[in-house]
């Protein structure tokens, strides 16, 4: 066993020495490498690792997390790098674990609509590799994913309304822990009563209690009919009382999302949507039997039409359905391209959908107040939306952005609400937690993290502040 009181650094190269021996030519000091590992998407953080790893299995995983933990040296799992909160970012003197060969279909059971998976598959590639199955995986963050980084951030998106977010779509996990120990949680049954419910727990915890190797998935059979459309609206508060009708009226929508008038403009030029106007819009998606589906959008229509909508635009064929959907997957970047030097920062805030026209009000005028361009979209169907942020790619621009997300969270949080409904924790989101969750629930979090990672290995800095046992 090393001494603990060695430097960080020569921890580092103990444990590089050890793995050298294991892991060998997958192991990379490139500083092409290092780099692309530093950071996710849309954060300003970065910090080169000291070295990547590219596991091919869980027992790579177990190797490397053993070593890593007897010369506490922290580690930081890699999938897809589209963080958007810095969960993927390395602090000093750490090894970024890439998990992204790891992309086996391990078993799939259509019959019982379930298959498990190694973490480093992407959705977009199961779902191309099951099509022939008649089944899908539904949660569609719209990111190009892992789902090992899916279900480490607790992912949802635009299908999240219909089918749930990954918390409901995941039904057992293999998970290596700080010490290299593997376990497996959960199982292939629908339902259990016995002992505590570890998957649940593992979803959501962003790399910091252990890092998940395989995924047993929920499946679902592929609707007999899709069809989308898209109503435009004069007023911002239309829409919402749309989107919030439409579900309380218990209409089985398949997708509904908004962009207000600015994104629906930054999406005209960019998507090419010339057809469209640059108004506050609502894309829907219906899913079922051909006759269920003419019933939800006779429904639908009949809602948008009683709070002012303009007339539905149709997109029945597969090409125009995936154009619609790649312009709303695509805002991020029409946002950017508004001002192509400045930054684009994305909140993300979720509340009671009866509180959703409240907090969207509000936002409103603390955009106008800031002085800066924010526009505004999100899956209004189950209360999530986000403000893409656009400034100065300076210190001050980013602190003024800083300030206007601030209140956002504030105006959520005094609304029942949550600083975050998908991107996650990660660094970027730590300033808010003892407000949402209470000094007391957090030291119950801090125990947990104590327990499970003694060493302080496994993503240190990220999901759970500073406090009087995480150390970091």
């Amino acid at each position: 066993m090393p001494d603990s009181s060695s430097s960080a650094s020569a921890r580092l190269a103990a444990a590089l020495a050890s793995l050298h021996g294991q892991m060998a030519d997958r192991i990379s000091t490139a500083s092409s490498v290092r780099e692309e590992h530093s950071h996710g998407e849309a954060m300003n953080a970065a910090f080169l690792p000291e070295a990547v790893i590219f596991a091919e299995s869980t027992d790579d995983v177990s190797a490397v997390l053993s070593i890593c933990h007897d010369h506490r040296v922290p580690v930081v799992a890699f999938g897809a790098g589209t963080s958007v909160e810095g969960h993927v970012v390395p602090p000093e003197h750490a090894i970024s674990l890439d998990l992204s060969r790891m992309t086996d279909i391990i078993q799939l059971n259509a019959e019982d609509l379930d298959c498990r998976v190694q973490a480093g598959i992407t959705r977009q590639t199961l779902n191309t590799e099951i099509r022939a199955s008649g089944l899908f995986f539904p949660v569609d963050p719209g990111g190009e994913a892992t789902i090992g980084g899916m279900c480490a951030t607790r992912a949802s998106g635009t299908a999240a309304v219909r089918y749930g977010t990954m918390k409901e779509n995941v039904l057992g996990l293999t998970v290596v822990l700080a010490t290299g120990e593997i376990i497996r949680t959960g199982g292939r049954v629908r339902k259990s009563s016995t002992g505590y419910d570890l998957t649940s727990l593992f979803i959501g915890s962003e790399g910091t209690l252990g890092v998940i190797t395989e995924v047993q998935l929920r499946l679902h059979g592929r609707p007999e009919t899709l069809s989308a459309a898209v109503c435009q609206f004069e007023t911002l508060d239309d829409a919402i009382l749309t989107a919030m009708e439409i579900i309380q009226c218990g209409i089985p929508i398949n997708r509904v999302e908004l962009m207000d008038s600015m994104q629906m403009d930054a999406s005209i030029r960019y998507s090419k949507l010339e057809e469209y106007q640059p108004l506050t819009t609502l894309f829907f998606e219906f899913a079922g039997a051909s006759a269920a589906v003419q019933e939800q959008v006779t429904a639908t229509e009949a809602v948008a039409a009683a709070n002012n909508g303009l007339s539905f635009a149709w997109a029945n064929t597969p090409e125009e359905r995936n154009r619609l959907w790649k312009a709303r997957h695509d805002a991020f970047w029409a946002a950017k391209a508004i001002d192509p030097k400045a930054r684009v920062i994305s909140t993300d805030c979720i509340v009671p959908i009866s509180r959703l026209g409240e907090l969207i009000a509000g936002v409103h005028q603390d955009i106008e107040a800031s002085g800066l361009r924010a526009p505004l979209l999100g899956h209004v169907g189950d209360g999530n939306f986000h403000t893409l942020i656009i400034t100065d790619d300076t210190p001050e621009g980013h602190a003024r952005a800083w300030e206007l997300d601030k209140k956002i969270v504030a105006r959520a949080l005094s609304l029942d609400g949550s600083c975050s409904g998908e991107h996650g924790v990660g660094m970027g989101k730590l300033d808010f937690l003892e407000t949402e969750h209470g000094a007391g629930t957090l030291a119950v979090m801090r125990a947990l993290k104590d327990t499970m990672d003694p060493r302080h290995i496994l993503n240190p800095g990220k999901l759970l502040p500073a406090g009087p046992v995480y150390r970091g």
